[in-house]
């Protein structure tokens, strides 16, 4: 017997019926059926429990005879029990399963980026202005060598590097979680930008491996697509042990998400569940994190830097310690607040730590045994703009990851309805009709004109520092003072407080 819902819905659709010609765009806009024509009345008829808040149509309508808003309902004030809370267990009440969510974790966290301030050039140290002098961006992703040999005019025995033009670099969105015309805009948008895109663990189609010198391919515990081909055709290869949306548990793929194309690209079979283990079952120990790094390399020549990417948890030093003892090239460290396509809520919300505090302890760590050098890092997990990343740059980040950023740019509004499949962007679903809402030319403008934009930002900061290279600003945490954090937080980022 189906239980009646006790669910008030998420959000308010309100019509102007003296506006509306019954145009229908509302109709055929919204893949969750909210809106529907009755032909006998001539109307629109609304079901506001499947709105998901994407204000599609109501960007999309003709005349704006649609508004959508939250449902301002409310439960008797508690301060214990408030309206998630409630709406939650009345979910699980009516399912009896876990409760999926998508995008980053939307809690109430302190966010550092927005309590660590910059420094400023004045008299002794004059600022640069950005548009009459040079501004050095360009990133080199790899293991540097202790000391530089040169033969013939050239220098010898370089571990692999990987150059980039920006330090931005789109993070890992698999073919399945997002479209393929979503993926195709990211590795355009990479190569005009001279920057790199991660496949994800969902493969590479075979029609995006043109575009492998700007690829960054995953092998993750799924192995979902891998093989000698894919590995080599791609500028570094990157084994996730980890994601920040969801330590320490797998990755999940619906069976209604897997077309025939998303099977070709996964090798498995259409329709069926993708689902990646929790444990890496070739990893229980840094020496079989090792063997594998050092398979991977064998595999692809020695001509591919490999990275290693892990969700940021309290021992993250330890491991990234590790890590680059076993032979990695990149150490990718990902945040609680990195994005995804499904999650299931408990994790998202409370399992992980800011990206902000983790990735200061692993630069400091690597500092402390003399190792920094062997490796790049790069970070992930919420960043919102240019300043976000200027401040990553100088806790210790070669290059951060953006991944919910690229999304937002390309027309997601963070409804966290990712994992049903349905996205009415036309981004996070594999519905061939929703899919070709994303044209390919606008959604990789719209991503090279983020970068574009950020990248000048970022040499403005740089400016203003008085400083002409990405290069010095890297783990200068002299640059940054603290504003209203304990002492214990400014002893993990490394920083002193502002005043000081």
């Amino acid at each position: 017997m189906a239980l009646a819902t006790q669910l008030l819905p998420e959000f308010r659709i309100q019509r102007d019926d003296d506006r509306c010609i019954r145009c229908k765009v509302c109709v055929r806009q919204c893949g969750f059926d909210v809106h529907s024509y009755d032909e006998r009345r001539d109307c629109i008829v609304t079901d506001e429990s499947k709105c998901a808040g994407c204000q599609r149509c109501a960007v999309l309508c003709p005349t704006s005879a649609l508004t959508v808003m939250q449902n301002p309902y409310s439960y008797a004030p508690s301060s214990n029990w408030n309206r998630e809370r409630i709406t939650d267990l009345k979910r699980q009440a009516e399912s009896g399963g876990v409760l999926l969510t998508g995008c980053g974790n939307d809690k109430g966290h302190r966010i550092y980026w927005d309590h660590l301030v910059l420094n400023a050039s004045q008299v002794t140290n004059p600022s640069i202005d950005p548009l009459r002098e040079p501004m050095e961006l360009r990133t080199f992703l790899g293991k540097k060598p202790d000391r530089l040999q040169i033969r013939d005019g050239e220098p010898v025995d370089l571990s692999p590097q990987v150059t980039v033009e920006t330090p931005l670099v789109f993070s890992a969105l698999s073919f399945g979680a997002i479209s393929h015309n979503a993926q195709l805009s990211l590795a355009r948008a990479a190569r005009e930008a001279g920057t790199l895109f991660n496949s994800g663990e969902g493969g590479l189609p075979r029609n995006l491996r043109r575009f492998e010198k700007n690829a960054i391919v995953q092998c993750a515990s799924g192995r979902f697509g891998v093989e000698p081909e894919y590995l080599r055709r791609s500028a570094m290869v990157e084994i996730k042990i980890g994601q920040g949306a969801k330590p320490g548990i797998g990755g999940h793929l619906p069976g209604e998400k897997v077309s025939k194309r998303i099977s070709a690209a996964r090798k498995i079979p259409a329709g069926t569940d993708a689902l990646s283990p929790a444990p890496q079952h070739d990893i229980y120990s840094i020496e079989d994190l090792r063997t594998l790094i050092y398979a991977l390399k064998e595999a692809t020549n020695y001509e591919k830097p490999v990275s290693v990417k892990i969700a940021a948890v309290n021992n993250a030093p330890a491991i990234a310690s590790g890590i680059v003892r076993a032979g990695a090239d990149v150490v990718a460290i990902d945040g609680l607040r990195g994005g995804t396509g499904a999650a299931p809520k408990v994790i998202r919300d409370n399992v992980g730590m800011p990206i902000e505090l983790a990735l200061a302890a692993v630069d400091s760590r690597l500092r402390d045994e003399g190792i920094r050098h062997e490796c790049s890092i790069m970070a992930a997990g919420g960043f919102r703009c240019s300043a976000d990343v200027v401040k990553a740059i100088a806790l210790g980040a070669d290059a951060v990851y953006i991944g919910t950023a690229a999304l937002i740019a390309m027309g997601c509004t963070l409804c966290q309805k990712c994992y049903t499949g349905i996205c009415n962007c036309g981004i996070c679903t594999t519905d061939p009709y929703l899919s070709k809402r994303i044209n390919p030319d606008v959604g990789s403008r719209r991503l090279v004109s983020l970068l574009d934009g950020w990248s000048l930002e970022i040499k403005e900061m740089l400016g203003g520092m008085g400083i002409n290279a990405l290069e010095s600003l890297r783990g200068n945490r002299e640059v940054l003072r603290g504003v209203s954090l304990s002492q214990w937080e400014m002893d993990v980022l490394g920083i002193r407080g502002a005043g000081q």
